[in-house]
């Protein structure tokens, strides 16, 4: 085991977190096992200052009891993020926007003195559905478009389609348009109101029945896979939408997928993603910026990927 490490966590309110399935909890229950030292601050503390990071944390430590989760273990205070922290972990949850961005444009500056994980300058680069598209041999046919003419045409050659906004989360605003075409103008419009980039639009694939499959890779490596379902009455697979899971084993197809990008996530420093396959061979996202997924993995497959996560992240922080 390496030596303790102070452990600070940039993530929303762990006053309100579902203790049961959320992901940073589980790697702060993990790192607190390993001796680690814990703080907690909110984004919006972050601050930069004659070439100092800081932001306002406070020291905690975590149990896994429902409603009783957390004990702060001292008051708010300000930190200096590369004295007195040895780990970030960047794990608030998107929108992937210009707030996003800045929080890790700051982070950044601590490369060589702080370990960032994922790396801030990397998660920039790869945004979910805009880093998949380097992978796009395996990806179902993709339009990235914002004129109505190019998406009007693409759904007249595809029929059914779904709509997504390109750096939305967790399953959010994404419709379904009929083979008709019936409110594609209309939804373009209010897209292009929503939001200044381009739009995302795929085929509906029905064999999203089959499951979207939600595998974590460690470090390049795979961890482990669910397979969801949309629930009664949905499209849309994602837990967070009503979606359900069940264990899962990879398909070839799937395997082919993660050896293609391996390397490539941990030449960069993306030492925790989740991507998304529906149908056991379309890949559709990449996610880098708070990866979910890993209590749901462990639950069925009796598997401990927090460990995996840390195990990784102290190899990294040794060779600093």
């Amino acid at each position: 085991m390496s030596k303790p490490l102070r452990v600070a966590v940039q993530m929303d309110p762990i006053e309100s977190i579902n203790i049961a399935g959320d992901s940073s909890f589980a790697l702060m229950l993990s790192a607190q096992a390993r001796g680690h030292r814990l703080w907690h601050y909110d984004v919006s503390s972050l601050a930069w200052e004659d070439g100092r990071i800081t932001a306002w944390a406070r020291p905690l430590t975590v149990q896994r009891v429902e409603g009783d989760h957390f004990e702060w273990q001292g008051a708010r205070a300000k930190i200096d993020l590369a004295g007195d922290i040895d780990v970030v972990l960047m794990r608030q949850d998107p929108p992937f926007h210009l707030g996003y961005i800045s929080a890790a444009l700051l982070l950044e500056r601590l490369k060589g003195e702080t370990l960032v994980i994922n790396d801030p300058r990397e998660v920039i680069n790869a945004p979910e559905k805009m880093f998949v598209l380097d992978y796009a041999r395996f990806m179902p046919p993709t339009l990235v478009a914002r004129r109505i003419d190019d998406i009007r045409a693409f759904q007249q050659k595809h029929g059914a389609v779904v709509v997504k906004p390109l750096h939305g989360n967790g399953g959010k605003a994404i419709f379904r348009i009929e083979a008709d075409g019936t409110n594609l103008s209309a939804l373009s419009e209010v897209f292009d109101q929503t939001w200044p980039e381009p739009h995302m639009v795929q085929p509906f694939l029905p064999e999203v029945s089959e499951g979207d499959k939600r595998i974590v890779l460690v470090d390049g490596e795979i961890a482990g896979a669910i397979n969801r379902f949309p629930g009664k009455g949905e499209f849309r697979s994602n837990l967070a939408q009503g979606g359900y899971a069940e264990a899962a084993e990879l398909t070839s197809r799937e395997e082919e997928i993660c050896a293609a990008m391996g390397p490539e996530l941990k030449r960069r420093g993306l030492v925790f993603v989740g991507i998304d396959v529906i149908g056991g061979k379309w890949l559709t996202e990449i996610n880098v910026t708070s990866p979910t997924g890993i209590m749901a993995i462990d639950r069925f497959n009796g598997t401990d990927t927090a460990a995996l996560i840390w195990d990784a992240i102290e190899a990294r922080h040794a060779t600093m």
